[in-house]
């Protein structure tokens, strides 16, 4: 009996002494996730139009095309997506260097494609 109550009882205190590492990893996953931000293409305009993240961010920009289907390219950053009706694209990225990268449409979703286009803001 007394050999069951000194198993159980160090079983315990390995628990409680491993929970600060199990705390610190889970909060290290939890900062080292991207961050996701919803953008919708529409004619002919993406939503939001201006994106801001921060230099060394990692994101991941997720794209909708209620309508038809459009393009998203980010010639700058060497970033491009098919944006297929009823599907989400995802770019996966994490910006190198500040500035402001316009991005564009490049697939020709109709009259005013040539003016859609956005800004991706890296602080």
């Amino acid at each position: 009996m007394q050999r069951r109550r000194f198993v159980s009882q160090a079983a315990a205190v390995a628990v409680v002494a491993a929970l600060p590492a199990l705390a610190a990893r889970v909060i290290a996953q939890a900062a080292a996730a991207p961050r996701t931000i919803p953008v919708v293409a529409r004619k002919f305009v993406f939503l939001p139009g201006e994106i801001a993240v921060k230099r060394g961010e990692s994101v991941v920009l997720e794209f909708s095309a209620p309508e038809v289907a459009m393009g998203f390219y980010c010639a700058e950053l060497d970033l491009r997506a098919l944006i297929i009706p009823g599907q989400v694209a995802r770019v996966p990225f994490t910006p190198t260097r500040a500035g402001r990268f316009d991005f564009i449409c490049d697939v020709f979703c109709g009259d005013g494609h040539e003016g859609m286009q956005g800004h991706l803001l890296v602080s």
